[in-house]
């Protein structure tokens, strides 16, 4: 069990801690007013940016997925960062010195201990480069055009052939055997541990903190019988599916620029920095994935007036292509155009660069060709199209393409471009892509329509706060109320904000968060926020639903419209609450007349004439 870090070391490192920059080393952040930034939401696929993250709550929130909390909280979700883990890592951040409870052991949690491990790691390969042993190595790097200056930006180093090498080196710096076989650098044999990666180069692999999270390496010597590539086994820190290779280098390019050349090698991202394309970055041992997509989605941001451009590079072989036309199945879920450059005479960018040099790899990312055009010319490109049977065929393989295009201004783009491949007329091919439109539909229908339902599950009664409708008109000025208090509290009065809290609330959350709100507001308005949270804490949904009214923006963005907007909120709720009041009063006048009490009755409408006026003071401050 990890140390436990002192309480004051927590806060005072919050406190330093610029949750913003934090965030923004997975997520692109832009300013939205009031100090508040927004990005796409990293826990759910969006194309739209509804995640918030505001520096001065030190919170972060998604009004997509309702997912929100603290650094510390987005350290847990994203990295799989344990607290201690979460504290020591933000403390390296900012050079901040931790200290622990007295007579507790620190041990490191297994994260850390194994990013620990990596970098040690790398430092040795990185000096075992300059080995006479490396030779090999140092000459395959050389012959493809990386000088001594290209392998130290990189990291490149060298992994001895010896067995135990890299073991015993990190054995005599603290690591333990079963830490090593965790980190992924060793393997369990009959005769203990030994050494993953031997007689290979190698490349750190590291995530967009510039942290190392694993590494790739490739085989040199003929009697080494493993594969071509050897990449790092899924750890507590790498995970293949989400991992891109120079994305460290890489990521502030491609948010500047708006653009990501994705290749195939830890070359070929190496020949592309070097040549200039410095958005370039590399899938380490895996197809692209939908996770690939989506950290890529987060950095490329969606602003239609600017849109982004994913190029891919694939070599021009059947695999390439097989692998061009499976980035074209997901090509939808970017939040940018899609691409691919093909090499002159099948050149990847590391040959390229070495036979022809920079420009020609500058000029293979700009003759770029869109995707789905690659996609149609692919689906045609083995019929013989001077023959009509050929042209008919070619013709139904294109059509079933663009039935997958859901826009319908470039749909029509492209049926045009298939009628000049194939000479069929365009009006044919419109209607043949409708049927495949209608196919496409029908199939899903009746998957739908025949699949045997399931046994119904027992129904689940859920104790709790029944969910708050945003589009009734009253639960919307409830939450404009409670967003107000929540924000900016100093600008209501404890008695005013204690008789509209009164009454002023139906939905059920409202009202307990009203409740709580109110009793922490008796204690002060500092640290409000945290408090409201901490309070919650028990109640999940109570917490989400805060967190939602502490992180919503107030449209005006400016101070001085702000307090405006919350003002006017304000005024129209205590309007509110007066004629609630009057109403309460109305009814037991009543009661008072039917049961003979004059002096009740009296005493009521007096009352009522002092609601009166005031309710005409409050509405005259509107004008």
């Amino acid at each position: 069990m990890a140390g436990r870090i002192k309480n004051s070391d927590k806060d005072e490192l919050k406190a330093r801690i610029n949750i913003a920059d934090v965030i923004g080393d997975y997520v692109k952040l832009k300013p939205s007013g009031g100090g508040s930034f927004k990005g796409l939401c990293p826990f759910h696929g969006e194309k739209s940016p509804s995640f918030q993250v505001t520096p001065s709550k030190q919170m972060f929130f998604c009004f997509g997925c309702q997912t929100g909390g603290d650094v510390f909280t987005f350290l847990d979700m994203h990295e799989k960062m344990g607290f201690t883990e979460a504290v020591e890592m933000l403390a390296s951040r900012i050079g901040y010195q931790l200290s622990y409870d007295e007579g507790a052991s620190r041990e490191n949690g297994e994260r850390s201990r194994v990013l620990e491990a990596n970098t040690a790691t790398a430092e040795f390969f990185s000096a075992a480069l300059a080995s006479d042993e490396a030779e090999p190595g140092r000459k395959l790097m050389r012959d493809r055009g990386f000088d001594d200056a290209a392998l130290e930006l990189f990291g490149v180093g060298w992994a001895p052939k010896g067995w135990t090498h890299l073991s015993d080196h990190l054995r005599s710096k603290g690591f333990t055997d079963q830490e090593l076989l965790v980190a992924g650098l060793a393997s369990s044999g009959d005769r203990g541990i030994y050494d993953k990666f031997r007689g290979r180069v190698v490349w750190p692999i590291r995530d967009t903190t510039n942290q190392v999270i694993g590494f790739g390496a490739r085989k040199i010597f003929e009697d080494d019988k493993g594969p071509k590539y050897l990449n790092s086994a899924e750890t507590p820190v790498y995970h293949k599916s989400r991992v891109l290779y120079g994305l460290d280098l890489a990521k502030k390019d491609i948010s500047k620029q708006q653009q990501v050349v994705v290749v195939e090698g830890y070359t070929d991202v190496m020949a592309c920095h070097l040549a200039g394309v410095t958005t370039a970055i590399a899938t380490c041992g895996t197809a692209f994935s939908e996770d690939h997509i989506q950290v890529l989605n987060r950095l490329l941001g969606a602003d239609p007036t600017k849109p982004a451009q994913v190029i891919f590079n694939f070599d021009p072989d059947e695999a390439g292509q097989k692998a061009a036309m499976k980035a074209f199945g997901n090509s939808a879920k970017f939040n940018a155009q899609t691409f691919v450059a093909i090499g002159p005479d099948g050149l990847d960018p590391s040959d390229l660069r070495q036979q022809r040099g920079d420009e020609a790899v500058i000029a293979m990312i700009q003759a770029k060709r869109p995707l789905l055009e690659f996609a149609v010319d692919r689906s045609v490109m083995n019929f013989d199209l001077s023959s009509r049977e050929g042209q008919v065929s070619a013709t139904r393989a294109g059509a079933v393409i663009l039935a997958g295009i859901i826009d319908p201004i470039q749909r029509s783009v492209y049926e045009k471009y298939l009628s000049e491949l194939t000479s069929v007329d365009r009006s044919a091919i419109e209607s043949l892509v409708n049927e495949e439109v209608k196919k496409v539909r029908n199939t899903k229908v009746t998957n739908i329509a025949f699949t045997p339902p399931a046994d119904e599950p027992e129904p689940e009664f859920v104790v709790g706060f029944e969910p708050v409708d945003l589009s009734d008109p009253t639960n919307k000025r409830e939450r404009w109320l409670l967003e107000v208090v929540a924000q900016m509290p100093e600008l209501v009065d404890s008695v005013t904000r204690g008789r509209i809290f009164r009454i002023y609330f139906s939905a059920s959350r409202h009202v307990a968060i009203a409740k709580i709100l109110q009793e922490e507001l008796s204690k002060g308005t500092d640290n409000l926020v945290q408090r409201m949270v901490e309070r919650t804490a028990d109640q999940p949904e109570l917490q989400q639903t805060f967190r939602e009214i502490a992180m919503q923006q107030l449209p005006i963005g400016d101070e001085a419209g702000r307090e405006a907007y919350a003002k006017g909120v304000l005024t129209s709720a205590l309007e509110k609450t007066i004629e609630l009041e009057k109403n309460y009063l109305l009814a037991a006048r009543n009661r008072a007349d039917a049961s003979g009490d004059a002096a009740m009755t009296s005493e009521i409408a007096r009352k009522l004439v002092d609601l009166d006026r005031e309710l005409l003071m409050v509405k005259s401050r509107r004008q």
